[in-house]
């Protein structure tokens, strides 16, 4: 029962911009469950409050875990958030591999922001960026 969800999502709206499940049964739950860790990651952003600001890297942590999950939380100095939702049942996955994860995530992200024919806000439609994304999974599950 491997799952990875890798959530991207853009500020002040918080509508995502890239979703990755494996597998894809039961996508309408994670959607609920993403946006429910929006809510965390908000409550997080703003209890910190001054000392977030003062960090280069704003890994959250584990944001909640469920019966069968955990989600954790990433923010940039942007305010884009990334959202992992990955099997409680994993106990292989360590808080500085899931940093390691984030951090690779973000630093995808950046290389297609920098991409000049890509338009912030935009869905996220890259080869490079979903290659990176199936190989965490993989290494993952």
């Amino acid at each position: 029962r491997p799952v990875l969800l890798s959530v991207i999502c853009h500020p002040p709206q918080n509508y995502p911009l890239y979703i990755r499940s494996v597998p894809t049964e039961n996508e309408l739950k994670f959607h609920y469950t993403v946006h429910t860790s929006l809510d965390v990651v908000d409550e997080k952003i703003s209890a910190m409050g001054k000392a977030l600001v003062d960090q280069r890297e704003l890994y959250l942590g584990l944001l909640y875990p469920t019966e069968d999950y955990k989600v954790y939380g990433y923010v940039t100095n942007s305010k884009v958030k990334f959202v992992m939702v990955v099997d409680s049942s994993n106990t292989a996955l360590r808080d500085n591999e899931i940093r390691s994860m984030f951090r690779k995530l973000h630093n995808s992200y950046t290389d297609i922001m920098c991409n000049p024919f890509y338009n912030p806000g935009d869905r996220i439609h890259s080869r490079a960026f979903d290659n990176m994304v199936n190989s965490m999974m993989m290494q993952v599950c």
